[in-house]
């Protein structure tokens, strides 16, 4: 589905109404860190290198609506994109919409999320926010963030998701993968996830950051893991100030690539950062 059209007057606020400072955050401004212009330069060839290697990233939760999508990324929490998509055809098949899921029976509507995991949590979220849609917003989901993180459920990353992928206004979503692969490349040495926004958007153009958060999700999804980065098989290696950090042979780190549906096969000709 393509972005809805939004009033520019939705843009005035928000995430994505202007751009961010344009300075590193104070944990990468001393002697022996780079300089500003040195992690605006990386991280924007970061982007470029991974836009290579990810052609086709992009949102994997399945929607036609906002609504679709707001409900869908409430239940991504500790699940899959994958586990999500299974789910929502026979959830939005019962409730279309905001009004028909605030009414909806708690104990059926558990049933119908209960693979998702926390799904009483989830339940009441999704309740809760339908019936604010309908109380607050005529049943239709807002485009701007002041509102959409006053919605049960809704935290600055779901707000973000939804503006940038629904609406088309520019957000960077921030989870664990991008927190994770943000500061192993030196872009940041935030741990909040606010923080970490911030300091992202700062080093990149406002129109790349929704796809620069796609990007960065699915590299730590695929190569960058938690445990054990696949550093001999990534694209980035020559820019990254972690690399060792995982297996640098790059046969060994071919071989732990999670597979997927975007890009070429992982080179294995990666070597160490330069410089």
């Amino acid at each position: 589905m393509g972005p809805v059209t939004v009033p520019a007057a939705a843009l005035g606020s928000g995430v994505g109404a202007r751009p961010y400072a344009a300075e590193v955050p104070a944990s990468a401004t001393g002697d022996d860190r780079p300089s500003s212009l040195a992690l605006t330069r990386r991280a924007r060839r970061v982007d470029r290198l991974l836009a290579q290697r990810y052609p086709d990233a992009g949102c994997e939760l399945d929607f036609t609506t906002p609504f679709e999508l707001l409900v869908a990324t409430v239940l991504s929490a500790q699940t899959t994109d994958v586990r999500v998509n299974q789910v929502t055809p026979a959830l939005f098949a019962r409730h279309p919409d905001a009004p028909a899921l605030a009414g909806a029976d708690r104990t059926e509507l558990e049933e119908l999320i209960r693979p998702t995991g926390f799904f009483r949590a989830k339940a009441q979220s999704l309740l809760g926010l339908a019936q604010a849609l309908v109380e607050r917003h005529g049943g239709e989901v807002p485009a701007r963030m002041e509102d959409l993180v006053l919605l049960p459920g809704v935290g600055r990353k779901t707000a973000n998701v939804v503006l940038g992928n629904a609406f088309g206004v520019p957000g960077l979503p921030v989870d664990t993968h991008v927190g994770r692969v943000a500061r192993r490349l030196g872009l940041t040495a935030e741990e909040d996830p606010v923080a970490v926004e911030h300091a992202l958007g700062a080093l990149l153009p406002r129109s790349t950051w929704v796809m620069a958060s796609h990007r960065l999700i699915v590299h730590g999804r695929r190569t960058c893991h938690a445990r054990r980065p696949a550093c001999g098989a990534c694209p980035l290696a020559p820019l990254c100030p972690s690399f060792g950090t995982g297996e640098t042979d790059p046969e060994a780190a071919a071989r732990l690539v999670k597979p997927g549906p975007t890009g070429p096969e992982p080179t294995v000709q990666a070597t160490g950062p330069v410089g």
